[in-house]
């Protein structure tokens, strides 16, 4: 089962002990500054202190007083101060956690079949990594380790007043334990407007980054207005829950601050009928008080504690949702590599449901194959079994006699160079994208590639050549470019096999003969989709489809 990283594990362990530290020594210091306060209050209201004014002049008193005040001073300087070290440490255990949550989702995108990723929602698969991880550091940050420091401090704060006065602690201690208590009630319901705004807000980003990547559309048939209107629909459904949301925060947090203010009023009410009676003294009571607004500040924050601990479940679930996406095996190093020789390419009762029905071939090491048929009858997909970008339901890939499925997955990519409108150039350099299949490519070996893809007259068209910047998908280059630059990437590292999926639409006289001089001068296995009569022409062997099932292999008798 998938289960997110250990929240206090490696160095978040010591974290963790630091602000239990940390914890402790607020609540000295808080104690502190009840004793000091009783005391004074004790001195202040003793009847043998006579005339203040009078003893104000007398310097022991004066030295008395101006103890009090700067020990008082040091007592709730120090606490804040520990407060600012809690915040700082609980946002590094945040932080710390969220780093390697981040780091775990993405180790688990890594074995996404690229064809199961392709069907969850842009919008929603962003908010994996921006909402859904924001929530569970606030929980881990703001709420565990608030919750642990506020703990200790409360519980030991409120034993010494016990201690002191137990009337006076037990009333405190359950009026606040009832508003928590009630907080608990409401949970549910907290939980529910958080699962509303985030799916609201995801399916909202979604329509969003749909709209930025073809607002061209939009314009080129004037529905302006109908996308306006959807987009309105959708504002006003996450406006609408968002204010739910904060309704129900609120009122959360004012139950909590409304415990807090009673369980002062309490005391005072109480604290005030025992002086009467001679059950305690003032000092005590202004010691409770003083207490109670230390702890008050802890109350309020419980109301969003568990606020953020309802959204730590929701995403918590979703991201554990994600990551539980169909993968492929075989990253492994214990996996036996590929190792291509002829290219000999044997397709075994292929199925994949929905798709391509039971479909069997042999292609033969270094044949040029043209895989033809209708839109929909699942050319490009098997192009995807083949390269094992997806795994077939049932059936085996075969190359040379190994199966693909079964050989380490980093050494098939090695083997198999492949150019798709499914695989677009990446946001950054030339260079970046040329060389992004082998970084560590030799000189020789890049400009081999780049003579043989016409790369330099591609360069001489760009202000900065190699150091151009593309845009996302290659918004900023035309058709050719793009398929220039595609091709080139493929080929670097030589492959033993080169996939072509329908790349050569629209392309200008000189980036198609480019593409024909690559086919061509290929040394290996040669498997292409394509509408080009010209490029199906140079192939040896046609795989026709039907409705994903394969209804012939024919030769190319007129191949030059």
């Amino acid at each position: 089962m998938i289960q997110l990283p250990t929240i206090f594990a490696g160095t978040r362990r010591w974290l963790l002990l630091r602000l239990i530290f940390n914890g402790f020594t607020q609540a000295a210091m808080i104690i502190c500054s009840m004793l000091l306060v009783r005391y004074a209050f004790n001195v202040l209201f003793d009847p043998e202190f006579g005339d203040a004014e009078v003893h104000l002049f007398e310097l022991d008193d004066v030295w008395l007083i101006g103890a009090f005040a700067f020990g008082l001073l040091g007592s709730t300087g120090m606490a804040a101060w520990l407060r600012f070290i809690e915040r700082v440490d609980a946002e590094r255990l945040g932080q710390e956690y969220i780093y390697r949550v981040r780091l775990a989702v993405f180790d688990r995108m890594r074995f996404f079949s690229p064809r199961a990723l392709s069907n969850r929602s842009t919008g929603n698969s962003m908010l994996r990594f921006v909402g859904d991880l924001s929530a569970i550091r606030r929980w881990v940050c703001l709420g565990l380790a608030r919750i642990v420091v506020s703990a200790i401090v409360a519980v030991i704060s409120i034993g010494v007043l016990g201690y002191l006065d137990i009337y006076l602690a037990t009333c405190s201690t359950v009026i606040l334990s009832l508003g928590l208590a009630w907080n608990i009630k409401l949970g549910p319901r907290m939980r529910h407007v958080i699962s509303d705004t985030r799916r609201i807000r995801g399916r909202l980003a979604g329509n969003i980054n749909e709209k930025i990547r073809s607002f061209a559309v939009i314009q080129a048939f004037n529905q302006q207005q109908k996308e306006r209107s959807r987009f309105s629909k959708q504002s006003r459904q996450l406006r609408d829950v968002t204010i739910n949301r904060a309704r129900a925060s609120a009122r959360m947090r004012i139950v909590n601050e409304g415990a807090a203010a009673l369980s002062m009023a309490a005391i005072l009410s109480i604290g005030s009928l025992e002086v009467f009676r001679n059950q305690t003294s003032t000092g005590n009571v202004a010691a409770a008080l003083a207490v109670v607004s230390f702890l008050s500040n802890a109350f309020r924050d419980f109301g969003r504690v568990y606020e953020y601990l309802q959204a730590y479940r929701v995403s918590r679930e979703k991201i554990i949702e994600f990551m539980q996406t169909k993968r492929l095996l075989g990253r492994s190093s214990k996996r036996p590599s590929l190792q291509v020789d002829k290219g000999v390419i044997e397709l075994q009762d292929i199925h994949l449901r929905g798709v391509l029905k039971n479909i069997s071939a042999t292609i033969p090491g270094g044949a040029r194959l043209a895989i033809v048929g209708d839109n929909g009858a699942g050319k490009s997909t098997l192009l995807q079994l083949i390269a094992r970008m997806v795994d077939p339901g049932k059936g085996k890939v075969l190359i040379d006699g190994q199966d693909v499925g079964q050989c380490n997955l980093a050494s098939v990519r090695n083997a198999i160079g492949i150019v798709s409108p499914d695989l677009p150039l990446l946001k950054g350099s030339v260079r970046k994208n040329l060389r992004y299949r082998k970084p560590d490519a030799s000189p020789e070996e890049i400009e081999r590639v780049n003579q043989l893809c016409k790369i330099d007259d591609l360069l001489n068209q760009l202000a900065g050549g190699e150091n151009f910047r593309i845009q996302e998908d290659g918004g900023n280059l035309s058709l050719g470019q793009r398929h220039k630059i595609s091709l080139a990437r493929s080929l670097l590292g030589k492959p033993a096999i080169l996939i072509l999926d329908e790349i050569d639409a629209n392309l200008d006289q000189q980036t198609a003969l480019m593409l024909e001089q690559v086919i061509c001068s290929f040394s290996g296995t040669v498997l292409m989709v394509s509408r080009s009569s010209d490029r199906l022409a140079l192939a040896d062997i046609y795989l026709r489809l039907a409705k994903g099932k394969l209804v012939a292999i024919e030769s190319n008798d007129k191949r030059p």
